[in-house]
């Protein structure tokens, strides 16, 4: 009991100290983030590719949501998106970026949000990779508590790949040091699924899941099995 208190209580040191890494990388980002080369760009296309095949429709929430990389793409096939994000500068930079009528923005840590059955499809783009293994599970069952009977979800994210290395903290944990521009470092979260390891896990937490990958990334669709084990929050 005193050891799950102390995990939980530096994962929210560390999900703290990973917020606030974001909020000082937003500038930043779109710079730092992307290859100056593309040499990624036809893995990317796969994935725009996919979402649309996946037509996300309805009601949608975009967690995560970032300096927008994916939020125009959805925003496109949704009725209405809900883009949540814990840093407001990254939301700033998403609502310049994308100012279409149908998209809302909200300041939220996705941790902190009630699970309330409003939406027909959640999105995350490269979120998964973010949440401690410990809140993997309880992450999940946030997520079905979000969906509306029938809901659906799709993911995309960077894989276990092997291309380049992290520079880890503690890899079993999943931690990595970033570091902004200036040099300011931070703990941040990183956990790298193998697809198929991904989806034996949803399976035995009681979700269907089928993924695809290609170079660094993998993506697909995840819907809640009926019935499925429950599951206990970590958070």
């Amino acid at each position: 009991m005193i050891l799950g208190a102390t995990r939980s209580m530096d994962d929210r040191s560390l999900i703290a100290e990973q917020i606030r890494y974001y909020r000082g990388r937003a500038a930043e980002y779109d710079a730092t983030s992307t290859s100056p080369d593309d040499r990624f760009g036809p893995d990317l296309d796969r994935v725009r590719k996919a979402i649309r095949e996946f037509q996300p429709r309805g009601r949608v929430l975009e967690l995560a949501a970032g300096t927008g990389l994916w939020t125009g793409l959805v925003a496109e096939l949704a009725d209405e998106l809900t883009a949540v994000d814990a840093a407001p500068e990254m939301l700033a930079v998403n609502a310049a970026r994308h100012p279409a009528a149908n998209i809302h923005f909200v300041e939220s840590d996705v941790f902190a949000l009630q699970p309330e059955p409003n939406w027909d499809v959640v999105f995350f783009g490269f979120w998964l990779s973010h949440v401690p293994p410990a809140r993997s599970d309880g992450f999940w069952s946030l997520v079905r508590g979000l969906l509306r009977p029938g809901g659906r979800v799709f993911l995309v994210d960077e894989a276990d790949h092997g291309r380049w290395e992290e520079d880890w903290i503690d890899r079993e944990a999943g931690v990595v040091q970033r570091e902004l521009t200036d040099g300011t470092a931070f703990r941040a979260v990183k956990v790298l699924w193998r697809p198929e390891d991904l989806e034996k896990r949803l399976d035995h937490i009681g979700w269907t899941a089928q993924l695809s990958a290609s170079g660094p990334f993998y993506w697909g669709s995840a819907i809640p099995a009926q019935p499925g084990p429950s599951t206990t929050s970590t958070t």
